[in-house]
């Protein structure tokens, strides 16, 4: 039986750039406001969600504040009594949110899914924050000595891709500069009025100093806050609802999703025969292209995906084919992931340019693709866009997924 047809009808994005602390504002305060304005992007009243799911990562060390999935009802009277699950993954746990909501919503339970991604991060200095962090490792057994746990373990996955293949860290500096400057065009960018020169993307110890290893300031993502939403309802709900039908949309074609062991030395163990380094992140993008029928990622309009350091975007290239093995460099000194290119990759600004409040990363990368797909996404649009990818892991890519979406053409 083929499945549901699954439709994104809306979504919403906070701010990257705010820091809620500042503002006198706490978590129950972002959640309200991801829940007000996600409703209202997709013109669906609460009284007609059926089911709501959200993806947090840190709340507990963050905030103190555990059941995030009691949240939307706490800040939105209407939604008081409507089932909601709060979905933990690492950086992943907002795409974890989102196929928990395609899975009710394909079983018939519900025709209409709220899903929220919130996070908060600068409640604490940033060496905190990194230490927090490091809860999605396998704790106690890999980056013991390092301070900043996770730039150091994609410093030992670019030491992994040196002993393979060779690997430039030009090439890495280079991501980070294309992503920063993507996010000049994004009004939602964390760093779209940050200041930056030539010596930030070079390796310059005043400027871009050593934070773990082979990887500078620049090749690492920033601390945020933030949230973001979607709306998903099954085609039937569309049918019943012409008003919602009728305004820009998109579908969820395919999806993929794979978990592996914590340890990243586990996985190059089980890769040292293969092609790839991390052929499970691999299997989980071809689990979507072929769910959504793409036959390749030339078939992409664009890519969204986790770039929480350089190294994860250096990884995503020939992870996605877009070139062969160890030969991601190719990609980035062709001019392929630029807007125009062959196939542009965070044209938002990703993670290190947009931002990472790590619970509604996964969210707020559908919300891109469907602002993509709907040309709806203002300076940062591809031309044309009709198909976009996602790829969104958590930790060391122990927990791995992928969306294609498309328009309603």
């Amino acid at each position: 039986m083929a499945a549901a047809e699954i439709w994104i009808v809306g979504g919403y994005q906070s701010d990257f750039a705010r820091n809620l602390t500042r503002e006198g504002l706490e978590v129950a305060d972002l959640a309200a406001e991801a829940v007000r304005e996600t409703l209202d992007a997709a013109r669906v009243e609460p009284a007609r969600v059926g089911v709501v799911h959200v993806g947090n990562a840190f709340g507990q060390l963050f905030t103190g504040q555990g059941h995030f999935g009691a949240l939307p009802a706490t800040v939105e009277p209407a939604l008081w009594g409507v089932p909601a699950s709060r979905h933990e993954g690492a950086c992943a746990s907002g795409s974890l949110a989102v196929l928990a909501a395609m899975a009710d919503l394909e079983s018939g339970r519900y025709d209409c899914a709220l899903v929220l991604g919130v996070e908060l991060e600068k409640t604490v200095p940033g060496d905190v924050g990194a230490r927090y962090m490091g809860a999605a490792a396998w704790v106690g057994h890999e980056g013991q000595d390092a301070k900043f746990l996770w730039p150091h373990m994609f410093s030992v996955l670019a030491d992994e891709y040196d002993r393979r293949y060779g690997l430039d860290a030009a090439h890495l500096s280079a991501i980070a500069e294309l992503n920063t400057r993507n996010a000049r065009a994004n009004p939602l960018a964390q760093t779209r009025k940050w200041a930056f020169e030539e010596r930030s993307f070079q390796p310059d110890d005043e400027v871009n100093p050593v934070v773990e290893g082979r990887l500078r300031k620049s090749d690492c993502g920033p601390l945020t806050d933030g949230a973001a939403g979607v709306v998903l309802v099954r085609g039937e709900f569309l049918a019943a609802h012409p008003e919602v039908a009728a305004r820009p949309r998109a579908r969820i074609l395919g999806w993929g999703h794979r978990t592996v062991g914590l340890s990243l030395e586990q996985k190059f163990a089980r890769s040292k025969d293969d092609a790839l380094v991390l052929p499970h992140v691999r299997d989980t993008i071809l689990d979507a292209f072929g769910r959504a029928g793409v036959g390749g990622v030339d078939d992409l309009d664009l890519v969204e995906t986790h770039d929480c350091f350089t190294m994860s975007e250096y990884l995503a290239i020939d992870h996605f084919g877009i070139t062969a093995p160890g030969e991601s460099w190719k990609a980035i000194e062709s001019g392929a992931l630029e807007i125009g290119g062959r196939v542009p990759m965070n044209p938002s600004g990703g993670l290190i340019g947009g931002g990472h409040p790590v619970g509604a990363t996964g969210v707020r990368m559908l919300v891109d693709s469907f602002k993509q797909v709907t040309d709806q996404a203002g300076g940062y649009q591809v031309p044309g866009a009709r198909t976009a990818a996602t790829l969104n892991i958590g930790g060391s890519t122990t927990t791995t997924v992928s969306f294609v979406v498309g328009d309603a053409r």
